[in-house]
C-alpha cells in the first residue's frame, strides 16, 4: 500500500516505538495527515514538536491527540484511580465493559470516537495494551476484595473495582470497538506492535518487581499478548476488516537517548533519602516506621539510558539487561522499519498474523471428500430406523437450532426449494402451526433442546423445561424484544414465513444463475443442490453465510 495521500493514526504515537514509526511514515510518505495518539497530552504534544523539526514534516500536518483509549470518550483525560472512584463514571465503566456493544457504548468510547474523528486508512498500535491490562494487577484486586468479603465488608463498589482489572473483558471489549471502529472509518490496514511479554526470555525471566519466579503479573502480560495476537488472527479473517499484521519484538527494546541529570520514575523525580537509625525488623514494617528515614528536596541525579516506557536504566542496569544470553535488545528503528515495509505489502517475514496463518491447519481434501459419504450414510439411516433428525443444540448458537427446525417446517410443508418460493405467508403461519400441533415427535424435539416455539399471534408460546434464550439470560432483554426470537425462538408469525419466502427465491435463483461443471470449476456446488430438495442444514448455512456475514475468508 502506498503511503502518499493517507491518514495515519499511530496509538501510542509519543511512545519509543511510535515515534520511531511516524519518523519512517514520513519518508516513506509522505502522507497527508499523521495523527499522534497518546496518553497525555504533554506527550503527543512534545512527538509532534519533535516530529515537525524532521526535515521530511515540512508542510504536513502533524497532529495530537490524547486520552485513555480504554475508557469512555468523557472519561479519557482523567486517571484511571480518580475514574474507578467516582461511582457514576465507575458504573459507567463496568456496563460498557460487560454489557453488549451497543451504538451507544461504540459512540462514546474514546477508541471510537478517535477512529471516527480521524477516519484513518493506515493505524498503528505502538501502545504496550498487555502491560496496560496486566498492570491493573488482577491478583492484588482479588486479594482485597476476598479480605472485605471475610470481614464482612465487601460491597458492591468493591466488586465493581474488581471487576475492571479483569483483563479479558477489557481486551474484548478493546478489540470489538477497534474492528467496527476502523470498518466504519474504511481503515485499509492495520499493524500492531505486540509484545511476548518477557522480551522473548521463558518462564525463567530474572527481571521481575520482586514477586515471585516466574511473576504472575508478568505471566498474565503474556497471556493477554498472546490473546491479543489470536484475536488479531480472527480479525484478519473477518470480511470487511483491514489488512491486520503484527510485529512482536522479542528482546528489550532500546533506547531513546542518554544523558545525566535527575532521575525520573513515572515523570517525577527520585528524591534523595536517608535512614536516620537502625530499626528493628519488628518495627520496620508498622504505622510510624516513618521516622527511620528522612527525605530531602534532592533529586538522585546520575547518567542514565532512556528506555522509552521501560524507563531510565544506570549502565550497570542496561549492562546486565541486554547481555548476551539475557534478553539482550533490538532498537525501534528496527522496528519502525518492519512496520512501515509490512504497510507497503513488502514481506519482512516478522508479521506474526501471517506467520499463523501458514503454520494453522485449515480444511482438507480428504475431509470434503468424506463429508458427503458420512452424510450419505446418516441419510441411510434415519431411512432406515424411521427418525428424521433436526437438531440437538450441542453445536450452537441457539440461532442455528432455531433456523434449522424452521426450515425442517418448509421441507415437511413444500419439500422443493421452488415450491417454498412461492409460499403464501398467513397460510404458512396457518399450516406450520398445525404441523407443530399435530406432530408430536417434531415439537418434542425442539422443546426438549430448549428452543421454544413462538405462535402465530405473537403471544402465546409453547415451551419446555429449559429455554436456551430468554429474557433472563446475561443480555438482560426483554420479553418483547425481537432479538430473543431472532436469537432462538422458533418464530410461526406470518412475517417470518414472508422473510424466509425471500430467502428462498434468493437461494433458488443463484442456483439457477451458477455456472455448471461444464464451464468448470467457476461456481460453488454445495451437496444436494440439483435435487431441488429443501436441505434444512444447506438454507441455515447461507443464512450464516450471508444474512450474518459469517463466511470464511480463509481456509
Amino acid at each position: 500500500m502506498d503511503l502518499k495521500g493517507r491518514t495515519i493514526l499511530i496509538l501510542g504515537g509519543a511512545g519509543l516505538v511510535g515515534s520511531s514509526v511516524a519518523r519512517r511514515v514520513l519518508r516513506a510518505g509522505p502522507p497527508a495527515r499523521v495523527v499522534i495518539a497518546s496518553l497525555r497530552e504533554r506527550e503527543a504534544v512534545d512527538a509532534v514538536e519533535q516530529l515537525e523539526a524532521d526535515p521530511h514534516a515540512a508542510g504536513l500536518p502533524i497532529e495530537p491527540v490524547w486520552g485513555d483509549l480504554f475508557v469512555p470518550h468523557q472519561f479519557k483525560d482523567r486517571p484511571r484511580a480518580e475514574v474507578l472512584a467516582d461511582a457514576d463514571a465507575r458504573r459507567m465503566l463496568v456496563d460498557d465493559l460487560y454489557g453488549e456493544l451497543t451504538e451507544e457504548v461504540f459512540a462514546r468510547s474514546t477508541l471510537g470516537a478517535l477512529l471516527m474523528d480521524t477516519r484513518p486508512e493506515i493505524v498503528v498500535d505502538c501502545v504496550n495494551t498487555a502491560g496496560a491490562l496486566a498492570y491493573q494487577n488482577v491478583f492484588a484486586s482479588a486479594a482485597r476484595l476476598r479480605q472485605s468479603a471475610a470481614e464482612g465488608s465487601a460491597t458492591s463498589e468493591q466488586v465493581d473495582a474488581h471487576l475492571t482489572t479483569l483483563y479479558l473483558p477489557q481486551l474484548i471489549r478493546h478489540t470489538q470497538i477497534a474492528l467496527e471502529g476502523m470498518k466504519r472509518a474504511g481503515t485499509q490496514v492495520f499493524v500492531k506492535v505486540g509484545t511476548a511479554g518477557t522480551g522473548g526470555m521463558g518462564l525463567n525471566i530474572p527481571f521481575t518487581h520482586s514477586e515471585e519466579r516466574p511473576s504472575r503479573v508478568l505471566l498474565a502480560k503474556a497471556g493477554i499478548a498472546g490473546a491479543q495476537t489470536l484475536f488479531l488472527y480472527l480479525m484478519a479473517r473477518t470480511p470487511g476488516a483491514p489488512a491486520v499484521k503484527e510485529v512482536k519484538p522479542t528482546a528489550a527494546i532500546s533506547w531513546k537517548a542518554i544523558g545525566h541529570g535527575p532521575v525520573l520514575r513515572a515523570g517525577e523525580p527520585i528524591l534523595l533519602a536517608d535512614a536516620t537509625e537502625p530499626v528493628p525488623l519488628a518495627e520496620a514494617f508498622v504505622e510510624g516506621a516513618e521516622g527511620a528515614w528522612v527525605g530531602t528536596d534532592e533529586p538522585l541525579l546520575g547518567v542514565y539510558l532512556d528506555a522509552g516506557e521501560n524507563g531510565l536504566f544506570s549502565l550497570p542496569e542496561f549492562e546486565a539487561l541486554t547481555a548476551l544470553g539475557l534478553m539482550e535488545f533490538v532498537t525501534p528503528e528496527e522496528i519502525a522499519e518492519n512496520v512501515v515495509r509490512e504497510i507497503l505489502s513488502h514481506p519482512t517475514g516478522r508479521d506474526v498474523v501471517t506467520a499463523l496463518d501458514a503454520a494453522t491447519m485449515g480444511p482438507t481434501y480428504r475431509a470434503g471428500v468424506l463429508r458427503s459419504v458420512a452424510m450419505d450414510h446418516m441419510e441411510a439411516l434415519e431411512a432406515e430406523v424411521g427418525v428424521r433428525s433436526v437438531a440437538y443444540e450441542m453445536l450452537g448458537p441457539p440461532r442455528l437450532t432455531k433456523l434449522l427446525f424452521e426450515a425442517e417446517l418448509l421441507a415437511r410443508l413444500f419439500g422443493a426449494l421452488k415450491v417454498a418460493a412461492e409460499l403464501e405467508p398467513d397460510d404458512t403461519a396457518r399450516r406450520s402451526h398445525a404441523l407443530i400441533e399435530e406432530d408430536t415427535d417434531l415439537r418434542r424435539r425442539a422443546l426438549s433442546v430448549g428452543i421454544p416455539v413462538l405462535l402465530p399471534d405473537g403471544e402465546r408460546m409453547l415451551r419446555g423445561p429449559t429455554v436456551r434464550v430468554g429474557p433472563s439470560g446475561e443480555d438482560g432483554l426483554d420479553v418483547e424484544d425481537q432479538r430473543l426470537v431472532e436469537r432462538g425462538w422458533i418464530d410461526l408469525r406470518p412475517r417470518n414465513w414472508k422473510r424466509w419466502r425471500e430467502r428462498c427465491v434468493t437461494i433458488a435463483h443463484e442456483i439457477d444463475a451458477r455456472a455448471g461443471v461444464a464451464c468448470g470449476s467457476m461456481g460453488d456446488h454445495e451437496y444436494g443442490d440439483l435435487t431441488g430438495a429443501i436441505r434444512p442444514g444447506r438454507l441455515a448455512a447461507w443464512i450464516f453465510r450471508n444474512e450474518d456475514q459469517g463466511e470464511r475468508i480463509k481456509r
